[in-house]
């Protein structure tokens, strides 16, 4: 049985041009329009806080707090989730740079129902969050460190631990890399840090491959539709081999690989070979090119196929419909294509927060949304 995680009240305290902001929200389609500037994507934001991760703008914690402020900032919401009611909360609660203060009280802090957990993995258990922003628009022209994010962050909405783990194998890199730059590295070091970057590499690569696996069969199953289907692949061996082999040969064959390596890795600066480099590989299937060839409607077409598969995905693979967030997504699309959209959404069964500044664009579902009217430190509920 799949549940629907629903918000039901957001709260926004000095976070990023927000000084403080309440929308209280009963219904799964949820709407903000307003001018540009108003605060709309600030908003969507905030909510992208209640996941693991920086946020859809990939931001530092500093820098989401309001400029003018404290230096401190906080997000709340009432939640209808995977696990019944709750109240999670996130936040700086220490400005950076303040008076005797060390790194670890710049931390985030995480709130559930008022009591501290270790980190935003635990909001995991009572929802799930997708979205789709106007920033990724150039996926498929970038470089591949952008695809390989946006493939972290797929994978991160079915595996909230994954983040941990990407983070701790570029940590590893960075070890081997500075051991790598003595003249005679200890090899017993070097040993201990291969065995360690190996373990962390397959557990990245394996859940890359399962989720890269899982999608493309879902986008297989999904057919011709209003939006393009789409083909999808890994540029990379390890994950490959994570597919068909057991995890501590693959484990085996990436330290002989990095032993081999260290005079070239040397050489260069840094590790050559690895998850770190994998690219994800696109197809737009109805013209059957790479979807960096197709035009930039195609492009966008081709996102929001991937948008709504990942969300079918995620809920069948956790069991939990996920938030889904939308900016600026609605008004470049034509009028049948907006209606499938639409259409496509209210399948998913979710609750979905889109921000646009056009009103017109979401006349067909505003009697169905709770809309809401956005300007500077603004929030009117529409009509």
């Amino acid at each position: 049985m799949t549940v629907a995680p629903q918000i039901l009240r957001l709260s926004l305290t000095d976070f990023r041009s927000w000084r403080s902001a309440t929308l209280q929200v009963s219904r799964r389609l949820v709407v903000l329009t307003g001018p540009n500037g108003a605060g709309k994507t600030n908003i969507l934001e905030a909510i992208s806080f209640l996941g693991p991760g920086r946020g859809l703008r990939r931001a530092t914690l500093d820098a989401v707090a309001r400029e003018d402020g404290p230096g401190t900032w906080a997000v709340a919401a009432e939640v209808d989730g995977a696990q019944g009611l709750a109240t999670l909360g996130t936040g700086l609660a220490t400005p950076a740079g303040g008076d005797g203060a060390d790194s670890r009280t710049h931390a985030r802090k995480c709130r559930i129902d008022r009591e501290p957990v270790g980190a935003a993995t635990a909001f995991a258990e009572h929802l799930r969050l997708v979205w789709l922003v106007p920033t990724m628009d150039g996926l498929f022209l970038g470089p591949a460190s952008e695809r390989r994010r946006f493939l972290d962050r797929l994978v991160l909405a079915v595996h909230p631990d994954h983040a941990t783990r990407v983070s701790a194998l570029e940590r590893a890199l960075r070890a081997r890399n500075r051991l790598l730059e003595s003249p005679s590295p200890d090899p017993h070091w070097l040993d201990a840090a291969e065995h360690e970057t190996a373990e962390l590499a397959v557990a990245v690569a394996a859940a890359r491959a399962e989720t890269v696996q899982r999608l493309a069969a879902t986008l297989a199953e999904r057919g011709a539709g209003p939006f393009p289907s789409a083909g999808l692949a890994l540029d990379g061996w390890m994950e490959q081999a994570a597919l068909d082999r057991p995890a501590i040969e693959v484990e085996d064959r990436y330290r002989r690989v990095l032993r081999e390596s260290r005079g070239r890795d040397a050489a260069a600066g840094r590790t050559l070979d690895g998850p770190h480099l994998t690219d994800l590989l696109v197809t737009f299937a109805p013209k059957g090119i790479a979807a960096r060839d197709a035009s930039t409607g195609e492009q966008k077409a081709l996102l929001i196929t991937l948008v709504l598969a990942h969300a079918g995905l995620v809920a069948t693979m956790t069991g939990i419909a996920p938030i889904v967030l939308l900016d600026e997504v609605v008004a470049h699309l034509d009028p049948g294509r907006r209606g499938a959209l639409f259409e496509a959404l209210g399948a998913l069964g979710a609750q979905v927060w889109m921000a646009g500044a056009d009103p017109a664009a979401f006349t067909a579902i505003a009697a169905e949304a709770d809309v809401f009217e956005i300007a500077p430190q603004h929030v009117a509920r529409a009509g």
